[in-house]
């Protein structure tokens, strides 16, 4: 099906009698004497000459890396239409955005597991997207070494599966120490008991979900907003108490996220000059040239977009101003997350306010900052989430519920994820094979 997905873009030589599980690799994950593109100009021949910890443990599992999936541009969006080798459609509905490849593979039917990033929502909004279980673990539980640096601070690794169980069996792989990510400070692997039936008697008495109401009077889908609540009431037919809060400091959240994972990208991408690897421009007459011109020559706007406003946001005179109260409104968060986990187990939220667009859509640039107003706290707080599908919209395309735990309450997510996905079955549907149109089948690599 990938002709009209294009969910991949390196796909890996065929094993006739593969002796593992199958495993999509997002493109900005390096893998020794396989291309890692992040999908961009820049990287498009770029061979490491290492594997990233994350595929060393893999392998040592015996799992099977199947490819490396599509994805915007070195990561910095959420729709999957800004790499450099074409848009990533819906297995849904292909004339709109899957987030990226990995969630688009699994919904598809062409792997059952993928590994990404997220920085700010968009593996989980991926999930969402294409009707797929997503799983971000506590900043610090895998290491990213061998992942291409973005926003340090922000990056986490994240599963995406059928079920939940896929996602904490191939977590509990990943995760564990690695003295090579110095901000990898687990002592041990995650380790989930998937073998033991669970319910909600068999979690703590007086289970509590909150769910912030001010998401939902925010600017959000009917049908999102609907599929999260029935899912809210699921949880509370089968025992866990539910109550609604406010959430304080939401207005903070984006401007915060946006400075912050600006600023570490520029400095981050500064290491892309044309020099030492990577794309450079065949017009450059001077050291000044190759800088400049095979800078903007390989990047595209959104990454050119994000390094001039970080650069702006740490320039004399703006640092105080803008990144310094960014830095400070993080930790504001981060307070108000720690006493909310204090009043509830886990908390309930959509996804995001909107559902997959159309691809190539017309719409305002803040307006893609403000489709990870439910998302981007997690990274701002390094905390553990789970998204779950939970129902579908009026155009037939999945809607995903997000629940966020405290850090290293990765046990606690998976147990009453499971509940819920013993209750409903939305996790299980998939996408008619036969539902593209002709007249939207395009060649791998194409751009619409």
């Amino acid at each position: 099906m990938d002709k009209d997905i294009n969910a991949f873009i390196t796909l890996l030589k065929e094993t006739k009698s593969p002796e593992g599980t199958a495993v999509a690799l997002k493109d900005n994950i390096s893998t020794k004497g396989i291309k890692t593109t992040n999908a961009s100009k820049m990287l498009e021949n770029y061979i490491p000459v290492y594997n990233a910890a994350v595929v060393e443990k893999l392998e040592s599992a015996g799992y099977v890396i199947a490819g490396k999936y599509n994805m915007d541009e070195f990561a910095l969006g959420s729709s999957g239409e800004t790499g450099t080798f074409g848009v990533v459609k819906n297995p849904w509905n292909v004339s709109h955005i899957a987030g990226d490849g990995g969630a688009a593979a699994i919904a598809s039917g062409q792997v059952p597991l993928a590994i990404g990033t997220d920085s700010g929502g968009s593996l989980r909004k991926a999930c969402s997207y294409c009707g797929v279980t997503g799983f971000i673990p506590t900043f610090g539980s895998v290491s990213r070494y061998g992942i291409t640096a973005g926003a340090s601070s922000i990056d986490q690794i994240g599963v995406m599966g059928q079920n939940i169980e896929d996602c904490a069996a191939l977590l509990s792989v990943i995760s564990g120490p690695d003295k090579r990510d110095s901000m990898c400070t687990i002592e041990k692997p995650l380790e989930f008991d998937l073998n033991k039936n669970k319910s909600i008697d068999g979690l703590n008495a007086g289970f509590k979900i909150g769910i912030p109401v001010n998401y939902f009077s925010y600017k959000i889908d009917e049908d999102i907003k609907s599929a999260v609540l029935e899912a809210a009431k699921e949880f509370e037919n089968a025992g866990v108490s539910i109550e609604e809060f406010e959430m304080p400091l939401m207005d903070y959240v984006i401007p915060a996220f946006s400075i912050i994972s600006c600023a570490e990208i520029s400095s981050n991408f500064a290491k892309f000059d044309g020099l030492k690897y990577g794309y450079r421009s065949l017009n450059a007459k001077t050291l000044s040239d190759i800088y400049k011109l095979s800078r903007t020559e390989s990047f595209g706007l959104e990454v050119k977009r994000k390094i001039m406003l970080g650069s702006f946001v740490l320039s004399s005179g703006q640092y105080d101003i803008y990144y310094k109260k960014a830095l400070q409104a993080r930790s504001l968060i981060k307070e108000t997350y720690t006493k909310l986990f204090e009043r509830f187990d886990l908390i309930l939220s959509p996804v995001s306010p909107a559902g997959a667009r159309k691809l190539n859509a017309n719409i305002n640039i803040w307006k893609t900052y403000e489709d990870n107003i439910f998302t981007a706290a997690v990274n701002l707080t390094g905390l553990p989430s789970v998204t779950l599908p939970c129902g579908f919209d009026k155009q037939g395309l999945p809607i995903g519920l997000q629940l966020i735990g405290s850090a290293f309450s990765e046990k606690k997510l998976i147990d009453i994820a499971r509940i819920y996905q013993d209750l409903t079955d939305y996790h299980r549907k998939k996408p008619e094979k036969n539902s593209v149109p002709p007249c939207l089948r395009v060649e791998k690599g194409e751009k619409i």
